[in-house]
């Protein structure tokens, strides 16, 4: 309980606890829960750290959690727009098929979604870069809390459109490419490329590579070349990424099947209980820093 707030902490123990004390032994119940959170990258380091300073845990923990709301996303978004809104690579091919067919609508839909993904993560670098001129050093969890309210909004104009849902589908799909772009470029740009929480086709292609390595047999006959040997570490984090991707698609097909928009809303909140710490300690530095200027104001 010690990696959450006080404020969640308190909540947890009161109300979560009470609710499950009769079926679960409280010092279990905390055990597993500091477990959970150790798993999770909600510390200060794990949205402050990028590229190279980061560790091969700080990605895996990167990588699942990422990687499990871009496929709840992709999938429920699939289910309630009947569009793929993170699957570029499609989206391309549908443009180049509707142009060779003449289907000018539906190559104008197809580059809109393009367009719109491109300005997601456009807008996400854009307030990344920003950050780093600046020296904030919470700008990766910022730009995260950017994107759960944008998640919210999704979720609550798809609720509202529901019933006119077919005349509302353009906007509701370029609104979640534009998402989807931005929840790319976070993972990216914090791990230097090492994570992409959406491009399975890479991701897949680098296990297949990965698995071919590792089951080669280096003939000790030849002597005069480098053994094969496989990144063991590459390919946990690319694995970690697919299973993650595909549970987080069941379980985002399931809640839009069942519930509808309104599954937005638990993944808004997973991103941001990812965010919160960096955000929270991110905005105490902030506002120590115009109190300080503005002291320092006062005195000349």
């Amino acid at each position: 309980m010690r990696r959450l707030p006080g404020y969640i902490a308190y909540l947890t123990r009161r109300y979560v606890a009470r609710f499950l004390k009769r079926s679960v032994d409280p010092i279990t119940y905390y055990e597993v829960l500091d477990h959970t959170l150790e798993q999770l990258p909600t510390r200060w380091n794990d949205w402050t750290k990028e590229g190279a300073q980061r560790t091969a845990q700080m990605n895996r923990q990167l990588a699942w959690s990422m990687a499990f709301v871009a496929g709840a996303v992709n999938a429920g978004g699939f289910l309630a727009l009947s569009h793929y809104t993170s699957h570029m690579t499609g989206v391309v091919s549908t443009m180049a098929d509707m142009l060779a067919v003449k289907d000018m609508e539906a190559f104008f839909v197809a580059f809109g979604m393009l367009l719109c993904f491109t300005a997601g993560a456009y807008l996400c670098t854009t307030l990344i870069s920003f950050g780093k001129r600046k020296h904030i050093q919470a700008r990766y969890a910022y730009s995260l809390g950017v994107e759960a309210m944008l998640l919210l909004v999704f979720g609550y104009f798809g609720s509202i459109l529901q019933d006119d849902l077919a005349w509302n589908v353009p906007i509701t799909v370029a609104l979640l490419c534009f998402i989807m772009g931005m929840h790319n470029a976070v993972t990216t740009n914090i791990s230097g490329a090492a994570v992409r929480s959406t491009h399975l086709t890479g991701t897949v292609t680098d296990i297949g590579i990965e698995l071919s390595k590792l089951t080669y047999r280096n003939s000790k006959r030849v002597k005069d070349a480098a053994p094969i040997l496989a990144d063991r570490g590459k390919l946990k984090l690319m694995v970690l990424l697919l299973v993650s991707f595909f549970v987080g698609g069941v379980i985002g097909g399931i809640g839009f099947k069942h519930i509808g928009f309104k599954v937005t809303v638990p993944l808004a909140i997973f991103l941001v209980v990812l965010a919160l710490r960096p955000l929270w300690m991110g905005i105490r530095i902030l506002f120590r820093h115009l109190r300080r200027d503005l002291e320092r104001t006062h005195r000349e």
